[in-house]
Order: structure tokens, then C-alpha cells, then sequence
């Protein structure tokens, strides 16, 4: 049995998917994508949140997103809404959204650099614009 290297698991990983890079974020969030940050809290709370985004650890991303899941997101309803899968540094993303392109969501992918590079690039705030989060902003500010 021939086994697969990180690396190589990496690389297969990523020929599935069409990655975005930073300043390709706003107009992805245009068109209707939304980000997911997979970053397990302790990491969110020393390298900071990324406002708009969905907040999904890694390890129930799949029960989270695949439509067909009784355990599903409102917003999961579609196999072909584009989920944008963002960690600290764009590793653990491309394996996330290969592995929900598996499930059938091909707009699945991720962000090339992840929250690293969107800080770097200024872009931290780019999906605090999306419907979704605005909603969640309003309804907080009607409490």
C-alpha cells in the first residue's frame, strides 16, 4: 500500500480547487460567497476574528455545510453555494474545502495565505459587508 505524504496530500488537495487570493475576496463576497473562518478558538483569540465570517471548527465542518446533513446550517441549503474556507495560513483550508468538494460543493475552496494574508492585505473587515452578517448585526442592535 503506497502511502501519501502531508505534502503530496496537500498538492492533490489543491488541484480541485481554484483558490482566491486576498483582493479577490471583496467581489467574491459580492457575488454571494461567504467566508468560513476553521480556526479553532484558542487560535481566534490570540490571532484575532474576521468579522462577517462564519465561525465553524474544523471538526464539524462537513455535518455544517453538506445540505443533505441533519445537523446543517440554515445557510447550507444549496450544493452550489460558494463557501470560501479560511484558517491561519492556508494549509488546513485547501484539505477543509477538498474534502467539501468531496461532499459535492464544488464552489467549495480557500483562501490563498489565509487570515494571515487578508490582515496583511487590510482586508480583515471585507465580509462585515455580507447580508448575512448585517442581519446579525441588526438583530443584535434591535435587543
Amino acid at each position: 500500500m503506497t502511502h501519501l505524504t502531508i505534502d503530496g496530500m496537500l498538492a492533490e488537495a489543491r488541484e480541485r480547487l481554484r483558490r482566491l487570493y486576498p483582493v479577490e475576496i471583496p467581489q467574491a463576497i459580492a457575488r454571494g460567497a461567504l467566508l468560513v473562518d476553521i480556526r479553532p478558538q484558542a487560535q481566534r483569540l490570540r490571532e484575532g476574528t474576521l468579522p462577517g465570517a462564519l465561525v465553524i471548527e474544523r471538526n464539524v465542518l462537513e455535518w455544517r455545510l453538506d445540505p443533505t446533513s441533519s445537523a446543517r446550517l440554515a445557510l447550507a441549503d444549496d450544493h452550489e453555494r460558494e463557501w470560501i474556507i479560511v484558517c491561519s495560513e492556508g494549509y488546513t483550508s485547501s484539505l477543509a474545502a477538498s474534502s467539501l468538494q468531496q461532499l459535492g460543493l464544488r464552489r467549495a475552496t480557500d483562501l490563498v495565505g489565509g487570515y494571515q494574508a487578508l490582515k496583511a492585505a487590510g482586508l480583515l473587515m471585507v465580509a462585515a459587508t455580507a447580508p448575512h452578517f448585517e442581519r446579525e448585526v441588526a438583530t443584535l442592535a434591535w435587543l
